[in-house]
């Protein structure tokens, strides 16, 4: 039997600029298995069996396959529990060292301990990178070596070590920290194999869905322009690249050099990632908790007929009512819209940030964790952030500096200004006293 390294892709389903798979391919003494696993804990938990995230990853890894077959590789896909697929591999291969990029989430971390722990009392080393973040879990800490828990101080020391060490690359000098891996170089090194007979869509049970995916490419000027147009949702002003970044489809390297030159404001976007995704790890409790747990006390009202209402986008709030429509229909929501749809439902509707924050994760296609939890508990004023519960966002101010023509807002709720558009369910002043004097107690 052949000896043979496995690469196991997880958020990283890219051949080009992949840090895990480079050091695979450059450093292990054997041809390299690529290795997809359908995780069942994690899939099994979709409610929706059409679910455009799952047709998304198979279609990405069927891509990876074409391209790797034309060399007489191909990469293997299996569905099931990690580890009971890694016993069925050690059956069927003889393999000397695994390698991947890593996950910073709490099962991801709890998997992965459980299968290093397990491939070493069969003496093969598990090797794991940094790949999905610039600056992961630890390498950007207070000078007492302690976590920052606010994003500035945190941004202004991300950008100082980020600048901090240069390298020559193609020809210039860049932060070293965003040069690329060139893991495609090394493809010869891939695993000579016959074509796998691998699960179709159907066969890990899900049904392919027409909701279109944004394109992973960019128009330069977006980035360009991004710090005068984010904000407004009627403008094509935003990269939508987060499905990619999710699945490292694009490499988060390439995206923050290009931004680093272009858009400052784009990178400080990148840094937030990076931001939430240590927080994550470094308090793991926000998963399902107040990041400061004296809000695990609120009284929230958790009316259910209310967050159906907000859920369906039928709240007579123009702007949160076209939010919740362009989430339903396209798995996508504007940045800017997302901060107001969040503090409605906590804040004017005293509804458990963590129902929206589910909700959002079962419809958002760049769902990730990390950004989600920290996005949701900023907004409902029981995160990170510096300034916390005073901060009620108003949704016809918003849209009066935002959507001042309505172009979003008559995309996406055709009906508005007409009979059939329901009242307001609250009156903003009073539901904000009301929030006030609750977060207050």
């Amino acid at each position: 039997m052949e000896k043979i390294t496995v690469f196991w892709f997880r958020r990283d389903l890219r051949l080009k600029d992949n840090a895990g798979l480079y050091h695979a391919l450059k450093h292990s003494h054997y041809p390299v298995l690529p290795l997809f696993i359908f995780d069942n804990n994690i899939i099994d938990k979709l409610e929706n069996r059409s679910d455009p995230r799952v047709g998304f990853i198979h279609g990405s890894l069927d891509k990876i396959s074409s391209v790797l077959r034309k060399s007489g590789n191909d990469i293997l896909i299996r569905q099931g529990q990690p580890l009971e697929i890694w016993k069925n591999l050690i059956g069927e291969y003889d393999i000397q060292s695994v390698y991947t990029n890593r996950d910073y989430e709490p099962y991801a971390l709890k998997r992965d301990l459980q299968i290093s722990d397990w491939l070493k009392t069969k003496g093969i080393p598990f090797h794991s990178y940094k790949d999905h973040v610039i600056f992961d879990k630890d390498e950007v800490m207070k000078n007492d070596g302690t976590p920052y828990t606010v994003f500035t101080p945190y941004s202004k020391k991300w950008l100082g070590k980020l600048e901090s060490r240069k390298s020559e690359w193609k020809g210039e000098s860049i932060p070293y920290y965003l040069k690329s891996y060139p893991s495609w170089e090394y493809s010869h090194r891939f695993l000579k194999t016959t074509p796998f007979k691998n699960p179709t869509l159907q066969d890990i049970g899900f049904l392919s869905n027409n909701i279109p995916i944004p394109s992973p490419f960019v128009k330069q000027g977006i980035i360009k322009e991004y710090d005068k147009t984010r904000d407004f949702p009627a403008i094509d002003g935003t990269s939508k690249l987060g499905i990619h970044f999710r699945f490292g489809i694009i490499s988060i390297r390439e995206k923050a050099l290009k931004s680093y030159y272009l858009n400052k404001t784009y990178l400080n976007e990148l840094i937030w990632r990076d931001f939430y995704s240590m927080i994550l790890f470094q308090f793991p409790h926000v998963e399902k908790h107040p990041f400061r747990k004296k809000y695990e006390f609120i009284q929230w009202l958790n009316d259910v007929e209310d967050f159906q209402k907000w859920c369906t986008g039928q709240t007579g709030y123009p702007m949160v009512d076209a939010g919740m429509r362009e989430l339903n229909t396209t798995g996508h929501m504007h940045n800017r819209v997302r901060m107001v749809t969040a503090s409605f439902l906590s804040k004017h509707l005293l509804i458990d940030w963590r129902w929206g924050e589910a909700y959002f994760a079962s419809k958002l296609l760049d769902f990730d964790l990390a950004s989600n939890n920290g996005g949701w508990q900023w907004a409902a004023g029981c995160g990170t952030d510096a300034a916390p519960y005073f901060r009620i966002f108003n949704p016809e101010s918003q849209q009066k500096k935002f959507d001042k023509d309505f172009h979003y807002i008559r995309r996406w709720v055709p009906e508005y200004g007409t009979k059939d558009y329901p009242q307001p369910m609250v009156d903003h002043k009073s539901a904000r006293e009301r929030c006030l004097k609750t977060y207050k107690e």
